[in-house]
């Protein structure tokens, strides 16, 4: 039987085995919204981005949800004994960044989408810069993969990773233990671009209304409310 997206039965149970011993042994649940990822077919899910461990964490919460994650990962990761092995028999996706075949990964992640995949982006790019942690101005790869394969994109928020292992630092606080909360809404609206030239303005457009929807998840995760305007790491590097 065909299985979209995943890796061999070993692989995928031998990595299911380690990483939920380990984050049950170090972290708590709390997730929301569960219902809105859809059990098969291809799928984006588009989250904020707060600490380096939050992609294992946020794995856990795909995976409990029935889906396979798929990242795209720094292609110097494959090159690391054993761990390089485990990431390509996992059917992780490289990222060749600053060479020519940095266009690669994002035909990679197409033909995963239309193979059945859910790919998981950040569309931030990076771990938020905002002061608050709130998520910053996107990058608009996630809406031309979305508007090009009509894959839903499904909007997702997370709090608490940060808690684990703060930016910045390189030992996480393992003790006691994090609270990772998971807030997952419904597919974002993109149907009013549909048809449009996947360039320009269309692209920024339909990149900020995914970011809005990740930003509105994250305001209700966390009880707050969020900034009118997204910060924007481009402008405070040209300043």
């Amino acid at each position: 039987m065909s299985r979209p997206g995943r890796p061999p039965v070993f692989w995928e149970a031998l990595v299911v085995v380690i990483v939920k011993s380990v984050l049950l042994l170090f972290t708590k649940r709390d997730w929301r919204g569960g219902r809105n990822v859809p059990r098969k077919g291809g799928m984006i899910i588009a989250a904020n981005h707060l600490s380096w461990t939050d992609p294992l964490l946020f794995a856990h919460f795909a995976y409990n949800n029935g889906r396979w994650p798929v990242y795209l990962a720094k292609s110097g990761v494959f090159d690391i004994p054993v761990i390089g092995t485990i990431v390509r028999k996992c059917r992780q996706i490289p990222v060749h960044r600053g060479s020519t075949d940095a266009a690669r990964s994002l035909k990679d992640a197409e033909k995963a989408l239309r193979e059945g995949a859910c790919v998981i982006f950040y569309p931030e790019g990076t771990i938020t810069r905002d002061p608050d942690m709130w998520p910053m101005a996107g990058k608009t790869g996630v809406a031309r993969l979305a508007l090009a394969t009509g894959v839903p994109v499904i909007p997702v928020a997370h709090w608490g990773a940060q808690e684990l292992l703060p930016y910045g630092e390189k030992k996480p606080r393992l003790f006691p233990r994090k609270t990772f909360k998971v807030l997952a809404g419904p597919p974002v609206d993109l149907s009013k671009y549909e048809g449009q030239p996947l360039r320009g303005q269309v692209l920024k457009n339909a990149t900020s209304d995914i970011m809005a929807a990740i930003t509105g998840q994250l305001a209700e995760l966390r009880g707050e409310k969020a900034p009118d305007e997204p910060f924007d790491q481009s402008e405070t590097r040209a300043g």
